[in-house]
């Protein structure tokens, strides 16, 4: 790591507030139904967060529905607490599957190296049909916005590997 770069992780924010989507249609109507629900992705996302220091502000089990996602990513960028947002589902390749052409509108600037270094992550787990995975993330009106896949070890390494690392590095160079 070059110097300039560790100056700029230790000018870092050390605590961001975030905002956290899950993205499952079948989630969203099982939750209209029963009182709590078994949300294994959001769980391990708001853990690490807190976990690392933290704030989760916002945390909700969204439809993967278009105008939905529009709404949310509008509520991010909206509002002066969060700092970031994790959209997690929706990123696979099955019509349904939304999330990425949603959000990724809004980006001013794509940070292309998430998705990248996702998927060679990825492929040191999985091999080849790692060329599936689906990732992505840019930022807009000075916030940092990360669409992951919805699995548990997709969220892991993504937000353990990725996420937790860059995060606050990201910030401080959007509000330079």
């Amino acid at each position: 790591m070059s110097e300039s770069t560790k100056k700029h992780k230790a000018a870092a924010p050390k605590q961001l507030n975030f905002a956290v989507f899950v993205c499952s249609t079948s989630r969203y109507q099982e939750m209209q139904k029963v009182e709590k629900i078994d949300d294994v992705s959001g769980d391990t996302i708001e853990a690490l967060l807190k976990k690392a220091g933290h704030k989760v502000l916002s945390r909700k089990i969204i439809a993967d529905d278009k105008s939905v996602i529009e709404d949310a990513v509008k509520k991010v960028l909206h509002s002066a607490e969060l700092n970031a947002a994790v959209f997690c589902g929706g990123t696979g390749i099955a019509p349904k599957d939304v999330t990425i052409e949603t959000v990724s509108p809004f980006f001013e600037k794509t940070l292309p190296g998430f998705g990248e270094i996702f998927r060679r992550l990825s492929y040191d787990k999985m091999g080849s049909a790692a060329v599936m995975s689906r990732a992505a993330a840019g930022v807009a009106k000075g916030k940092v916005l990360f669409c992951i896949p919805g699995s548990p070890d997709a969220v892991r390494v993504s937000v353990e590997t990725l996420i937790l690392p860059e995060a606050p590095h990201i910030v401080r160079h959007i509000r330079e």
